[in-house]
């Protein structure tokens, strides 16, 4: 079906923000086109359109009549997205527009990641800013730069950028359900430094190539024990070394923080005599593995194929300080909240693992919606790596945000939610990073939840986001705009 299609979907005024959305290069760290469309928008409409020196957006709408004495809200969404793709699929994420297309129920894209997340937010907040026949209080439709690398916006927000109530955050990703709390964030990095050996005399080498892995959001879809293409690879690394005199010349996998990894790539040399053994010993551990994750991973394939022999070779001794160490490391969930069941309180998603000849870096997400469990995850991976021999370093860190369940936005919601459609909507707590945590530090007395409609696979190529979620996410929104409090 021809992608333009999309603009005809019901909301039209949603479903065509969407699709120009689509059309614009926006992965984190490129902001200046989609900024650009953004300010243009806002301009058009004759609205107060500014810039923080952050490069977030905020364009400002008054009241319509009737209603200029209700809170004033923001409607709040992040313009970036998380470039993943599948590796048969030619994309520059810099340059390209997103292919994105009608899949029966679902609007998807050819083999990249969708941007539903969030471009669905923006769309929505843009729609009701463009519309001249939804009631509202005042609005303040507010887009935060590089949400995905690192919450860049929302720590850059100065405290009187700001003036709304109410702060919508439109970034969650299931229709019925309400977010008034999140988990908290930290980045850490491990490095390896090193100088290249020689490569034994005798030696071959060979390229081993996981893939077909479903990866994902690594809060969102930490629970259902995806496999982590890192862990998996080390694995057969640590096995290689140990039976078939394996020597590890390079690897990479995963490129981003907040995505379970879902491909890497490792070259090691082997003595020209083990080949054969060790293509079998290879061919067994695919096997092993698909059983293993038989029902969750249904593509996963391990490949093993000659290449050119490298330049050099890690180190043995730190080759085994850096399989031993991430085959130790703590992945996926750490511990389930107590009193929320089915809810994942503190997770680590060890995401990118790459060497270029001088150093092994290894990149981790730590997340909690404890302070204390996340500091002790951080405190095991410190001690695991430092006793490895490498650098360990924290950065990025963003604070949860506490839930609030006497809070008045959220009786409002759930009020004309039920009203509306006849059941009562779920009250949750996401382990996700949620920009909220982070802008409630400076704006402690905004009241604030998040909501969005249905979206699967965030953060993978297999995001989609559901037609009929949409469409009543929509009508719902409208509903809650024209039932705002009075001051």
């Amino acid at each position: 079906m021809n992608t333009k299609k999309i603009q005809e979907l019901e909301p039209q005024a949603l479903w065509n923000n969407f699709y120009k959305i689509t059309q614009i290069p926006r992965p984190s760290g490129k902001m200046d086109e989609i900024s650009k469309f953004l300010l243009d928008f806002g301009k058009s409409l004759k609205l107060e359109t500014l810039q923080d020196k952050t490069g977030n957006i905020l364009i400002r709408k008054p009241a319509t009549r009737g209603m200029e004495n209700c809170k004033t809200v923001v409607l709040q969404a992040h313009m970036d997205m998380v470039p993943q793709k599948n590796n048969d699929v030619k994309h520059d994420f810099q340059r390209d527009p997103i292919d994105a297309y009608i899949d029966g129920e679902w609007v998807t894209a050819r083999g990249t990641t969708l941007g539903a997340d969030n471009g669905i937010g923006m769309a929505a907040a843009m729609a009701v800013l463009e519309s001249k026949d939804i009631a509202h209080p005042a609005l303040e439709m507010f887009i935060t730069v590089d949400e995905e690398t690192g919450m860049d916006g929302a720590f850059g927000l100065e405290a009187n950028f700001l003036k709304g109530d109410i702060l919508l955050n439109l970034d969650t990703e299931q229709e019925g359900e309400f977010c008034v709390g999140c988990a908290g964030g930290l980045d850490a990095t491990m490095t390896f430094k090193y100088q290249q050996t020689e490569v034994p005399k005798g030696d071959v080498a060979m390229r081993l190539t996981l893939s077909g892995l479903k990866g994902g959001h690594s809060g969102l879809d930490i629970i259902l024990q995806r496999a982590n293409a890192n862990k998996l690879l080390f694995r057969l690394l640590k096995e290689a070394v140990k039976e078939y005199d394996a020597r590890l010349a390079c690897y990479d996998g995963g490129n981003m923080r907040n995505a379970i990894p879902r491909e890497a790539c490792a070259e090691v040399t082997i003595p020209k005599e083990n080949i054969d053994i060790f293509v079998d010993f290879v061919k067994q551990k695919e096997k092993q593995f698909i059983e293993e994750y038989a029902g969750i991973e249904e593509n996963l394939t391990l490949d093993v194929t000659k290449c050119d022999l490298p330049d050099g070779l890690l180190p043995e001794e730190i080759q085994d300080d850096l399989i031993n160490a991430v085959t130790a490391c703590p992945n996926g969930v750490f511990r389930m909240i107590p009193e929320v069941a089915g809810v994942v309180e503190t997770s680590s998603n060890l995401a990118i693992i790459n060497t270029d000849g001088k150093s092994a870096v290894l990149k981790a997400l730590l997340r909690s919606s404890v302070e204390t469990r996340k500091q002790e995850l951080a405190e095991m991976f410190d001690s695991l790596f430092s006793l490895a021999g490498a650098k360990v370093e924290f950065s990025g860190a963003y604070p949860g945000w506490n839930p609030n369940m006497k809070s008045p936005i959220l009786k409002t919601f759930c009020d004309v939610y039920e009203r509306k459609f006849g059941t009562k909507p779920e009250v949750v707590i996401v382990h996700a990073g949620l920009e909220c945590g982070i802008l409630g530090t400076n704006y402690p007395k905004m009241d604030m939840i998040s909501c969005g409609p249905t979206i699967k696979y965030p953060h993978s190529p297999d995001e989609k986001v559901n037609i009929a979620a949409v469409a009543k996410f929509w009508e719902f929104f409208k509903e809650t705009l024209s039932n705002i409090p009075k001051k």
